[in-house]
C-alpha cells in the first residue's frame, strides 16, 4: 500500500546543469486525475529559458561527444540504478498527476531502467566500416558519429516511457538533449532527469523544459542548434512537427497514434486470448497508442468471446490508483470524457450494441467505465479515430482475406495482435498486416531489445531494438590515401 501522505513535489526547469524557475516566474497548476484537486505547479518556460537550454545544449553536445562511449555508457547504467532504487517514490509521484495504479506506474519506471540499460550497451556498438578499396594504399571507412543537440517532445499517458527511450538513445550515441515533457505529469519525468544527474552526467547534456507546447515546439525546431527531433503524440500533431522539420532539413521520429486490430481466429485458445486482451486493453485505462481497438473475432466464436471479454471486464476495479486492488485509475484529463462519450453515442445510434459501461463513474475525478460495444458497424467513428481509452469495439469476420483488408483498412500502422493455432495464418498475418508491429498469442510489444515504432500515418522510425540508436547518428566516411 501507497503512502498516501507522501507530498507531490513542484516541478522546476533543468537547465545548464541547474534546477531553476522559469525567467519570469510563470507556474502552471498539476491537477491529480483522481480528485480534480491541485496538487501543485510546473515552471513555464519563455523563450530567454529555452535561449539558455540551447546555449547549454550546444555546450553539453561537445563535451559529450569527445566522452569514450564506455564511460558515457558507464554513467547511464549507474542512472538505471539509482531509478530502480526510487522506483517506489517516482511511482507514487506519477500516480498522484497520472492517474494509473502505483503497481502499472512501479512498473514503467523500472522498465525505463532496463531501456537506459539496453541503449548504454548499444552505445558501445555504434560500429563503422572498412570498405575494401580500389587502389593500394586508400583506406576507406565509415564513421557513426552523433547527430548533435536533439529537441524531444514526449505526452503524458508514459511520463517517464516516452522520455526514457529518446533520452537514452541520444545519451548513448553522444547527442545533448532538451527534453519538452508533458505539463500534465511533470513531476516523474523530472524524477527521471534527476536519476541522470545525480549519476553525473556533465551540466548542459540533459535540459529540461515545459511551458506552451506548441510555443516550444516551433521555437526549438527551425533554431539552428537542434539538429534532430523526436515526437511521440497524435498524428495531426505529428504531422505539423514532421512538415516544420522537414522545412529546415532536421532528422525526425515520430511515433504517432494507432488504431491496434486484436483478430481472434476460432483455432486459437480463446480463454488465453482474451486474458491478454482484456489485460492490455485496460492498461492505462486504454491511454496508450498500441492498445488494441479494433476486436476483430471470427463468426464462429464471436459470441463466446465477447461474452468471456464482458465477464472479465464486468470484473476490474477501477479507482484511484493509490488503493490497494485497484486495476484501471481515472483518465487523466477530462478532454478525454467527452470524446469517448460521443464515439460510444455515435456507435450506438449506428446499430452497436453497448454489453458494459459507456458511462464517466461518479462526479469527482476522470473516472469512466471499462465499455465493450458488440456489433459495431465500420462506418461508426469508433471504428475510424482512434478511441484513447477504455473502450473495445467488437466486430466478427468470416475468412482470413477479409479479417486482413479490415485490419489494414486505415491508414494507421502501429500495433497489431492476434490469435492463432495455426503456423500458417501465423505466417500471413505477420506479412500482410501493415503495421509496424504484429504481437501473435501473446503480447511482446515494447522491449527495450525490440523495434518499437509504426508506419504509414502512425509514423516513421524506431525506438527500440537495435536500429534505434541509429536515428541519433549520422555515417561520415572518410578515405585517405598513404604518402
Amino acid at each position: 500500500m501507497a503512502d498516501t501522505t507522501s507530498p507531490y513535489p513542484n516541478t522546476e526547469l533543468f537547465i545548464d546543469g541547474e534546477w531553476r524557475s522559469g525567467t519570469d516566474g510563470r507556474v502552471i497548476d498539476v491537477v491529480n486525475p483522481a480528485t480534480e484537486e491541485v496538487i501543485g505547479t510546473v515552471a513555464h518556460a519563455t523563450k530567454p529559458d529555452l535561449d539558455a537550454a540551447l546555449a547549454a545544449a550546444e555546450r553539453g553536445a561537445s563535451a559529450w561527444s569527445a566522452m569514450s562511449a564506455y564511460d558515457r555508457a558507464k554513467l547511464m547504467r549507474h542512472a538505471a540504478d539509482l531509478l530502480r532504487s526510487r522506483a517506489q517514490d517516482i511511482a507514487q509521484i506519477m500516480t498522484l498527476e497520472q492517474g494509473k495504479p502505483i503497481v502499472e506506474a512501479k512498473m514503467e519506471t523500472l522498465a525505463g531502467a532496463d531501456i537506459i540499460d539496453w541503449f548504454a550497451e548499444e552505445a558501445r556498438r555504434t560500429y563503422g566500416q572498412i570498405i575494401p578499396a580500389r587502389a593500394p594504399g586508400v583506406t576507406q571507412m565509415t564513421l557513426k558519429l552523433p547527430v548533435g543537440p536533439v529537441a524531444a517532445f514526449t505526452p503524458w499517458n508514459f511520463p517517464i516511457n516516452q522520455i526514457v527511450r529518446k533520452l537514452s538513445a541520444a545519451l548513448a550515441a553522444g547527442c545533448s538533449i532538451i527534453v519538452k515533457a508533458p505539463e500534465e505529469t511533470p513531476a516523474s519525468p523530472a524524477e527521471l532527469i534527476r536519476a541522470f544527474v545525480d549519476a553525473g552526467v556533465p551540466a548542459g547534456v540533459v535540459n529540461l523544459v515545459y511551458g506552451v507546447p506548441s510555443e516550444i515546439s516551433e521555437y526549438l525546431i527551425p533554431h539552428p542548434v537542434i539538429r534532430k527531433i523526436s515526437f511521440t503524440g497524435s498524428t495531426p500533431v505529428g504531422k505539423h512537427i514532421a512538415a516544420l522539420a522537414g522545412q529546415h532539413m532536421k532528422l525526425s521520429t515520430m511515433e504517432l497514434g494507432g488504431h491496434a486490430p486484436a483478430i481472434v481466429f476460432a483455432d486459437a485458445d480463446i480463454e488465453k486470448a482474451v486474458k491478454v486482451l482484456v489485460a492490455s486493453k485496460f492498461r492505462n485505462a486504454g491511454q496508450v497508442c498500441v492498445s488494441p481497438t479494433r476486436f476483430l473475432v471470427e463468426e464462429s466464436v464471436y459470441e463466446r468471446v465477447v461474452d468471456s471479454f464482458v465477464t472479465a471486464t464486468r470484473e476490474i476495479r477501477v479507482g484511484n490508483g493509490w488503493d490497494e486492488g485497484v486495476q484501471m485509475g481515472p483518465l487523466a484529463n477530462p478532454r478525454r470524457i467527452p470524446a469517448l462519450e460521443g464515439l460510444i453515442s455515435d456507435a450506438v445510434q449506428r446499430g452497436s450494441e453497448l454489453k458494459v459501461g459507456g458511462r464517466r463513474i461518479g462526479n469527482k475525478g476522470y473516472f469512466f467505465e471499462p465499455t465493450v460495444l458488440c456489433n459495431v458497424p465500420i462506418e461508426a467513428r469508433i471504428m475510424n479515430e482512434e478511441p484513447f481509452g477504455p473502450v473495445a469495439a467488437f466486430r466478427s469476420f468470416r475468412t482470413l482475406d477479409e479479417v486482413i483488408t479490415e485490419a489494414n483498412r486505415l491508414p494507421f500502422g502501429l500495433a497489431s495482435y492476434a490469435f492463432t493455432s495455426s503456423s500458417e495464418k501465423a505466417h500471413q498475418l505477420g506479412l500482410r498486416i501493415q503495421a509496424g508491429m504484429t504481437t501473435i498469442n501473446h503480447n511482446g510489444l515494447a522491449l527495450p531489445e525490440v523495434p518499437f515504432g509504426g508506419i504509414k500515418e502512425s509514423g516513421y522510425g524506431t525506438e527500440g531494438g537495435s536500429e534505434a540508436i541509429g536515428a541519433y547518428m549520422t555515417t561520415k566516411f572518410v578515405t585517405r590515401m598513404d604518402g
